[in-house]
């Protein structure tokens, strides 16, 4: 492990961190935009739903090779070629006349900024100390918060005075600065030819991550957990208040804007004391199993209280959701550096896969309920009520888990 001098560390993790700053404003803005697009394009619920997916069916789509290209080619050329994708994707979005466009420009941003997040923790993994590693991680986080939090009243703000479409070629252009940036920062990544012996001697696909037990345990944790809980803060949570709250489109965007810097104080609150936390024995499993109940406990209460569940039950369930944000560092800890990159990447699929189908999923619920003659009101109660049960079952098979395989042997320090 080459682990970084600490103004090198900054540097390189200030780098990396305006990178997902911008792929995290990019994720969220669609809640924003929902309104202005479901007009021009005579959207329904299922339509936003797709689109705001197909962010993550793109982000999706690239994950095996980005694990396989972070491991052998290092995160610095990985994310400038990703990020090309990316500006090319918010052109495509900025000029597209249809639905279809939308989606094909939502799709390419996803591919774009997929690696925004791996590739640092790639890169972190080898550069930074575990405990470094578990701060950097929840600060990438809170990085990842403020861009949403930028997604919500900066934008809305935006709007009127300059429309969406201009907004996308500005954000092309934030892209393009970043590469600079990064190009400038990361370290070049050591030749495969270099490698020590032992991690030469790994396995070049996957198999020795889809077959892992601790892996395996997560799995449902963060299709589920996980990637719900990106689903609703990046889509969901706006219409919720709109359509069941009785919000209007300006103080949804004000809730949203609460819910992101409320996940932002709680990444940052993460990152402070997650070093003090593993100091005294607190590792992640136990933490994850112990504060997860949190969230579903404020689901089944947003689900309860309906209408009267606006921006505060939301925000609360998001922080009590960033639990499941400790299984990034633990399960890039719990594999060799050489395998690191496809770790996180294989997880990162299963995450953004659970945002996808919940994201579309609760929009196919939420009309299907309608249509069976459901109100409104009525019809997201019971769509997150659908998406309630999932996670439950997410969070029973990883405590079972945890007990039958005698985790403690398999799942990190």
């Amino acid at each position: 492990m080459t682990v970084l001098a600490p103004r090198a560390a900054v540097t390189v993790f200030l780098a990396f961190a305006f990178a997902y700053f911008l792929s995290a404003l990019l994720r969220a803005v669609t809640a924003t935009l929902a309104p202005w697009l479901a007009q021009e394009f005579a959207l329904h619920a299922r339509d936003l739903g797709l689109l705001s997916g197909g962010y993550f069916l793109g982000f999706a789509a690239t994950q095996l090779p980005l694990g396989r290209w972070l491991d052998r080619l290092g995160p610095r050329k990985v994310q400038l070629g990703f990020l090309g994708v990316a500006v090319a994707g918010c052109v495509v979005f900025s000029l597209a006349g249809s639905f279809s466009a939308l989606l094909a420009g939502r799709v390419l941003v996803g591919a774009g900024v997929s690696a925004c997040l791996m590739a640092p923790l790639t890169g972190y993994r080898r550069w930074f100390t575990p405990m470094a590693q578990m701060r950097a991680n929840a600060w990438m986080l809170m990085t990842g918060s403020i861009g949403m939090v930028a997604s919500t009243l900066p934008v809305q703000w935006l709007l009127p005075l300059a429309g969406w479409r201009p907004l996308f070629w500005g954000l092309a252009m934030l892209i393009v600065l970043a590469m600079g940036w990064m190009a400038l920062a990361v370290p070049a990544w050591p030749s495969v030819s270099h490698a020590a012996p032992p991690e030469r001697a790994l396995p070049s696909g996957y198999a020795a991550v889809w077959q892992d037990r601790y892996f395996q345990r997560l799995a449902p944790l963060g299709f589920f957990c996980y990637g719900g809980m990106v689903a609703m803060q990046t889509l969901w949570a706006g219409p919720w208040m709109q359509n069941v709250a009785g919000q209007t489109a300006a103080q949804a965007a004000t809730g949203l804007f609460w819910i992101n810097m409320a996940m932002l104080a709680a990444f940052w609150s993460w990152g402070m004391v997650n070093p003090w936390l593993l100091r005294r024995g607190l590792d992640a499993n136990s933490l994850m199993a112990w504060g997860l109940p949190s969230s579903l406990l404020m689901l089944a209460s947003i689900v309860v209280l309906g209408p009267r569940a606006g921006a505060g039950a939301w925000a609360l369930f998001c922080v009590c959701s960033t639990f499941v944000s400790l299984s990034l560092p633990a399960l890039a800890m719990t594999f060799p550096q050489a395998l690191a990159g496809r770790a996180l990447s294989a997880y990162n699929l299963v995450v953004f896969l659970g945002v996808f189908v919940v994201q579309w999923g609760v929009g196919l619920a939420v009309d299907g309920f309608v249509a069976a003659g459901l109100s409104t009101v009525a019809a997201y109660q019971s769509g997150m009520a659908l998406f309630l049960a999932c996670n439950g079952g997410a969070y029973a098979w990883f405590v079972w888990r945890g007990r039958s395989d005698n985790a403690d042997s398999t799942a990190p320090p």
